[in-house]
């Protein structure tokens, strides 16, 4: 394939430009999002452990949700019921400490058991919220903005990331035979940065194409939930559930019985209809919810292996738990419709909910390529431009070029090395650092170290040594504070070593660099 030469340079220069723009915001959004492919594991291994008696049987359940609500009235408003307890998640009932709430995220619970007395024991759990927060930096590219406001500038920032895919494949496949792997690590710098970055993208092409199709329908949801709703005239929820699956779970409730005239099915009954209606799925959770002058409403969270699933780590249903009759199989694994099981694939295929481990260390690593993929298109652009002003006899770099070699190297240290002082504050403060208080440790360290690549002509050597002692602290406090067994403690420790390595390599080359250019 052979493009004519002022096409290739028209694509080029879009490629060149849209990836300067949007490739800063990217470099964020895949780096936390690498992380946050592993966020249920964090949030366990972040969080202090409770101890609690043996959990009840299923059959037992009833027992243990009649005296609790009789010592917690309060609790009758929303539970949930826990199908299989395990050390990570050791109660069989739980109720939120503030207004229950349906979505992404955990919150703050009240556990309940029953001692060997048969009395009720109860204990708060906390969950960390830090995994969490660095799912949002994913999700909002690290803008400090309201959600929605965040989610739509992402939108376009995405499309702008998909104009780049295409202009910059288009680019490279005259030369696809002859320099796909070819990683020329001397010579000029301009050249060592163009090989990384053709053989990065090219490699990760397939899941470049998938993370901006997916990232376009997370940003637009609600038009395409809007239109959806048009074609196949059904009730849309919400992205993960919410206000509108509990309008229609209520509406087919109220329209089948009077909430008054049947009994409740017990859990271990809601379980046995589940596998007869519904083989293959496997109930996690039974989330149950009691409005004013509305009948009791259940909403099951589970799994199954075979199929995918629409949220990160979980597929749903609604069932009536007066009758067990399902109320709806939309967000149900293997069950749904065309349409929808086509709209779950794209958020399977973006959150890796598929494969199980294997796929989510591929997407991890595939994350941090990427990351890495918008850095080396960045330092590109910048050996090109001072490349350019050279050859018109300018000798010292122009404000423009050093700015943005500034404000590049200022942003993604920032990133990691405020995702880095994240995980290591979790682990020594584990009770103090709150949703707000995170938030305000990474927008902290953030524009700390942006500001110092900015300052002055050695603040990038200053901020590559900050941000190689704090990962080197992270990897020293996940060893002393983590888990000595857990593998998640040994993979962060792994991780936060390499990146220590790397950056110090990084910023010996820097001093290296400096040590030159003041000769």
């Amino acid at each position: 394939m052979k493009l004519r030469a002022d096409i290739a340079k028209l694509y080029r220069e879009i490629h060149s430009w849209v990836g300067v723009v949007a490739g800063l915001f990217l470099f964020i959004a895949f780096y936390a999002g690498a992380i946050s492919m592993f966020e249920p594991a964090l949030e366990i291994w972040l969080t202090p452990h409770v101890t609690l008696p043996p959990a009840v049987s299923l059959d037992r359940t009833p027992e243990l949700m009649e005296k609790v609500f009789a010592a917690h009235p309060e609790s009758r408003k929303a539970y949930t019921i826990v199908v299989s307890p395990d050390p990570d998640h050791p109660a069989r009932m739980v109720w939120p400490l503030t207004a229950s709430h349906h979505g992404h995220g955990s919150q703050s619970v009240v556990m309940a058991a029953l001692d060997t007395q048969g009395s009720v024991i109860t204990t708060q759990h906390r969950p960390s919220s830090v995994a969490q927060v660095i799912d949002v930096l994913h999700q909002q590219m690290g803008l400090p903005l309201p959600h929605e406001i965040a989610m739509i500038v992402m939108g376009f920032i995405v499309l702008g990331y998909a104009v780049a895919l295409v202009s910059g494949t288009l680019v490279f496949l005259p030369a696809l035979a002859r320099a796909i792997f070819a990683v020329r690590l001397e010579g000029s710098v301009r050249r060592k940065w163009l090989d990384l970055h053709n053989l990065l993208g090219f490699c990760s092409l397939p899941f470049h194409i998938v993370m901006a199709l997916t990232s376009v329908v997370f940003a637009f949801h609600d038009v395409i939930f809007t239109v959806q709703a048009e074609f196949l005239s059904h009730e849309q929820g919400e992205v993960h559930g919410g206000r509108r699956d509990e309008r229609a779970m209520g509406s087919h409730q109220q329209t089948m019985h009077s909430a008054s005239e049947n009994r409740v099915l017990a859990p271990a009954e809601i379980v046995t209809i589940l596998r007869r209606e519904a083989p293959g799925f496997t109930p996690d959770t039974l989330e149950y919810s009691h409005r004013a002058g509305a009948p009791l409403m259940l909403r099951i969270a589970g799994h199954d292996p075979a199929h995918v699933m629409r949220g990160p780590n979980s597929g749903f249903t609604a069932m009536d738990p007066y009758t067990g009759r399902l109320l709806w199989r939309d967000y149900l694994p293997g069950y749904q419709s065309a349409g929808f099981g086509a709209l779950t694939s794209f958020f399977a295929l973006h959150f890796g909910s598929y494969g199980g481990a294997p796929i989510r260390w591929a997407y991890l690593v595939l994350g941090f390529a990427g990351a890495f993929l918008f850095y080396t298109g960045n330092r590109l652009w910048i050996a090109v431009r001072r490349r350019k002003e050279k050859a018109t006899g300018i000798e010292t770099e122009t404000r423009g070029t050093l700015f943005l070699s500034r404000l590049t190297t200022g942003c993604c240290l920032g990133c990691m090395t405020g995702i880095a002082a994240l995980l290591g504050g979790a682990l020594l403060a584990p009770l103090t650092l709150g949703g707000s208080q995170a938030q305000f440790l990474y927008h902290g360290v953030f524009w700390a170290m942006l500001l110092v690549a900015l300052a002055a002509p050695w603040g990038t050597k200053l901020a590559l040594w900050l941000a190689t002692c704090v990962h080197g602290a992270l990897a020293v406090v996940v060893l002393y504070k983590g888990g000595q067994s857990d593998v998640t403690n040994w993979s962060v420790a792994a991780i936060a070593l390499v990146l220590t390595l790397w950056l110090f390599s990084l910023t010996r080359q820097a001093d290296m660099s400096h040590s030159a250019t003041a000769r």
